[in-house]
């Protein structure tokens, strides 16, 4: 009886290892045709190729979003490239070639809103923040805290007064690496939490003063124009354009990015 139970295990876990294989083949490969048509300009075929991993597999990552990105923008699909930059920066922020690519797919949006600037010393800190994911700084201050212990293991084991003067200088350049790391971890994933940007996909929709049709137009709304979700209620949207101008959206006009 035991045996047969743990045959049965056995064969359970063969087949868990063999779906798991067979998923990552089927994402590696459907990645690779996707390549495959983008590279001969076949993007409707490529967009297939490269929603069978999300849909399917699901898997992400920068590059199969910025690679969506790319077939959409090919298509003349403003929204879906938009929205598709848009994630790939989720994974990678600081990317040169994804934002090149989203800010020529920006000029081709209808509606030309300002952006206002951060300034001051919460830009500073954006600024620095940003530069990393929070779970990335959160690896940086794991790694910190290793250096800190092996500077704390050097001063103590040292005979050497020079040399306990370094590790001991040491202890506090890591310790203070680790609380700022981890501070910056703490706000970069607040930030990440409290920030929903989303893309039009709608042709032209308006933004009303109140979540109902009958009120009155603050502005309208265009493809491919991004915009922060700030609340929700029942079918509409409460959002911010760049300019910080707030109103109302129909929920399904936009799509979020996180």
């Amino acid at each position: 009886m035991a045996s047969g139970q743990f045959m049965t295990n056995k064969m359970k876990n063969i087949l868990y290892i063999l779906l798991l294989t067979t998923q990552v083949f089927f994402a590696q490969n459907g990645f690779e045709r996707g390549n495959d048509f983008y590279k001969n300009a076949k993007y409707e075929q490529a967009v297939e190729a490269y929603e069978s991993v999300l849909n399917i597999d699901k898997q992400q990552s920068a590059e199969l979003f910025f690679n969506l990105g790319n077939c959409y923008y090919r298509l003349n699909k403003v929204a879906p490239a938009i929205y598709n930059y848009e994630k790939a920066l989720t994974f990678s922020p600081n990317d040169s070639e994804i934002l090149n690519n989203l800010k020529f797919a920006q000029k081709r949006t209808i509606d030309e809103i300002k952006v206002i600037p951060k300034v001051g010393f919460g830009k500073l800190l954006r600024d620095f923040t940003g530069i990393y994911q929070y779970n990335t700084w959160g690896w940086i201050s794991i790694s910190f805290s290793v250096l800190f212990l092996l500077c704390f293991c050097g001063y103590y084991f040292s005979q050497i007064s020079l040399s306990k003067r370094i590790f001991f200088l040491g202890m506090f350049l890591m310790l203070s690496l680790v609380l700022v790391s981890v501070a910056a971890a703490i706000f970069e994933k607040s930030h990440a939490k409290n920030e929903r940007p989303a893309v039009v996909f709608a042709e032209m929709v308006d933004m009303k003063s109140e979540p109902q049709k009958r009120a009155a137009n603050v502005f309208v709304l265009h493809e491919g124009t991004k915009v922060f979700v700030k609340e929700t209620l029942d079918s509409w949207k409460k959002i911010q354009l760049t300019d910080g101008t707030e109103g109302w959206i129909e929920s399904s006009a936009i799509k979020e990015v996180k």
